[in-house]
């Protein structure tokens, strides 16, 4: 028995394809811990206006925390916080010697916002809403494509 696609089986198998495509050719070159510690912090500020970055810094640091630091200036004033990321790695590997981070996970362990650290509870909260983010971000990047 021969089975075919369906034409909306196509559609979606071609948005999935185009999406990771455009993902992976975004052109950032920026650490996906650096654009996570971005993205909480304008989940956790909850403002509706863009925030620029003044500054960040992602430090490898063997087999303690990495730490990113960033700078930010909002509607609100200016901001700093501080994302760190546990040591991930059972073994030292050429891709660790080319990217140092790559050792560390990529869900923060601790967040420190404007001085106040986050609970537990609400650095969950925090990296849900900022991976909601990102995923509407994706999606909506890929219907921008299609039209």
């Amino acid at each position: 028995m021969q089975q075919s696609f369906r034409p909306v089986d196509l559609c979606v198998l071609g948005v999935f394809v185009v999406g990771l495509i455009a993902a992976g050719c975004s052109g950032s070159r920026e650490d996906v811990r650096v654009t996570l510690c971005k993205d909480l912090v304008a989940v956790r500020l909850g403002t509706s206006q863009p925030l620029t970055w003044t500054g960040s810094e992602a430090q490898a640091r063997g087999h303690e925390d990495a730490v990113v630091r960033l700078r930010y200036s909002g509607p609100n004033g200016d901001g700093d916080a501080v994302c760190y990321y546990a040591y991930n790695a059972v073994d030292d590997t050429a891709q660790m010697l080319s990217d140092p981070l790559s050792a560390y996970s990529t869900s923060p362990s601790k967040m420190i916002l404007n001085g106040k650290t986050l609970s537990r509870q609400e650095l969950a909260v925090a990296v849900k809403d900022a991976m909601l983010k990102q995923g509407k971000s994706l999606v909506d990047g890929a219907k921008k494509m299609f039209q």
